[in-house]
């Protein structure tokens, strides 16, 4: 692909395709946005299949003055970008098949919609320019908003406006220091400022300017209070996407923004994000276990797995930041599986009440099958991807503070005992209601949005080592960029260190 613009080619084809959907009928706006979306996942995975692991950091890089200059139109990816480029274009073609025959009026729109969030969750994870990355950052909120005000629930306006202005407020103050940052750095290339030493006593500011943005997107306790509602009322495919992809955009920030450019503030309010991690790993994971309603069972548990995710990237080593990533990535996919769950069933029988159901193992076989796949790789099981990223982020949350560890492990113990006792309550045991026992198994569409996810999350926790090695060397960089300023966990262990050789092949 030397020379090809490969990654505007994949921002350019989900846009053509939304402009398509506009101008054609229901039925071909369908069809439009299923096959953009499968040759946009084509188009990815040549991408991961010619990456060069061990190559440059940065790849298929492209950067051209538009405007005069004043502006660059910058894209580029390492291997953290690569994997939730794939994952975002992995999950697009399911959400479209979920939303084939639940969406039913203004087709055209919805479809137009999704294609168009497409293009600006992977142009974030693609831009190499600063406030090329804000514009798409936060672009990204418009279609969803417009997804849950128009095709949501019966709240769905107050959940719409509650989701948009809690991450736009966030990301004002990021956007006052990314201003400064330029000016200081005379640059608005990322990769410069990835590189550029900010004065120590400006970085705190800065963190918390960039920790009010993507604290709210991941989101994290307490910020976590418009994800609930924005799940319960968003269309099945909306909710895939947002705990897939839209989540992982804060996660994604920490990483390329909050611990590299200010690594001594990051040192110095570690403190803050290992309080606030644990706090959501316990809270939210109890606040789960007394929940009716489906939805809202598995948005509090995101609250919860995402906390993994903060915890290990800021533990400043090796196995907590590859733990972390691993996280993002496993419930990107276990997330929205669950999800499609829900929306599967909700789709027959109109409820999201677990009470409605029950026994459903025994007249929907399948389902309780990809049901079941979807609750172990929730709960860690080994052998699925769960378990991987977990691991490692409690390996290195252990390096750094043996007591973060401790409470991340008891939300390992909640998180089994909630997600267990919804897969109990709605598959095994007898029918609650006659409709529930007549319910169909899944049909063709369905195993086909099923089946993929499985067999990744399965593909994932029997070999992670196709995960790690695109990222192992991002990683690497990073901590080598962090070691002047890493703490001391209660451990001793420094966080530039080279991991001890008990651990180097603890995922392989």
């Amino acid at each position: 692909m030397d020379g090809f613009p490969i990654l505007s080619a994949i921002l350019a084809l989900p846009l053509l395709g939304a402009v398509a959907c506009l101008v054609s009928s229901a039925a071909a706006a369908r069809w439009i946005a299923l096959v953009t979306t499968l040759a946009t996942l084509a188009l990815c995975i040549g991408l991961w299949a010619t990456y060069q692991i061990g190559g440059p950091q940065w790849q298929f890089v492209e950067d051209a003055a538009l405007f005069g200059n004043a502006f660059r139109w910058a894209l580029g990816i390492d291997g953290i970008a690569l994997l939730l480029i794939v994952l975002t274009a992995f999950l697009m073609p399911i959400c479209i098949a979920a939303s084939w025959e639940a969406i039913d009026r203004r087709v055209p729109e919805y479809m137009a919609l999704f294609l168009f969030m497409e293009v600006l969750m992977l142009g974030t994870f693609m831009a190499q320019d600063i406030f090329l990355f804000y514009i798409f950052f936060e672009a990204g909120l418009i279609p969803m908003y417009l997804i849950i005000g128009i095709w949501g629930g019966a709240n769905r306006i107050y959940a719409a406006y509650k989701f948009f202005l809690y991450t736009l407020l966030g990301s004002v103050l990021m956007l006052i220091a990314m201003l400064w940052m330029v000016n200081y750095a005379e640059s608005t290339s990322i990769p410069v400022l990835l590189n550029t030493d900010f004065p120590p006593q400006a970085q705190t500011l800065l963190w918390l300017a960039f920790f009010a943005s993507f604290a709210v997107k991941m989101p994290m306790w307490p910020f976590h209070t418009w994800l609930p509602d924005a799940h319960v009322q968003a269309p099945t495919a909306g909710s895939v996407i947002l705990a897939g992809v839209l989540l992982k955009l804060g996660g994604y920030g920490f990483v390329r923004f909050s611990l590299p450019m200010f690594p001594e503030a990051s040192a110095q309010l570690v403190w803050v994000v290992f309080g606030l991690s644990m706090a959501a790993v316990v809270l939210t994971s109890l606040i789960a276990l007394v929940q009716q309603d489906m939805k809202k069972l598995i948005a509090y548990s995101s609250v919860a797995h995402m906390a993994f995710v903060t915890a290990g990237i800021f533990t400043f080593n090796r196995q907590g930041i590859e733990g972390g990533l691993v996280v993002m990535l496993s419930h990107g996919l276990v997330s929205g599986a669950l999800f499609l769950c829900v929306g599967v069933v909700y789709d027959r029988l109109h409820s999201r009440d677990i009470d409605k159901y029950g026994g459903l193992s025994n007249n929907m076989p399948a389902y309780a099958l990809f049901f079941m796949v979807f609750t172990m790789a929730a709960v860690a099981l080994p052998g699925t991807s769960g378990f991987v990223g977990e691991f490692l982020a409690l390996v290195g949350a252990y390096e750094a503070n043996s007591w973060l560890a401790a409470v991340l492990t008891t939300g390992i113990i909640l998180g089994a005992a909630y997600m267990l006792l919804l897969y109990w309550r709605i598959a095994f045991g007898t029918a609650r209601t006659e409709e529930a026992a007549k319910l169909p198994d899944l049909t063709r569409r369905e195993w086909a949005m099923m089946a993929p996810i499985a067999a990744v999350v399965l593909w994932m926790g029997v070999y992670p080592e196709s995960f790690l090695a695109p990222m192992r060397q991002d990683v690497a960089v990073l901590l080598e960029r962090v070691a002047r300023a890493a703490p001391e966990g209660d451990a001793h262990v420094t966080a530039g260190a080279p991991a001890p050789a008990a651990h180097e092949g603890e995922a392989h």
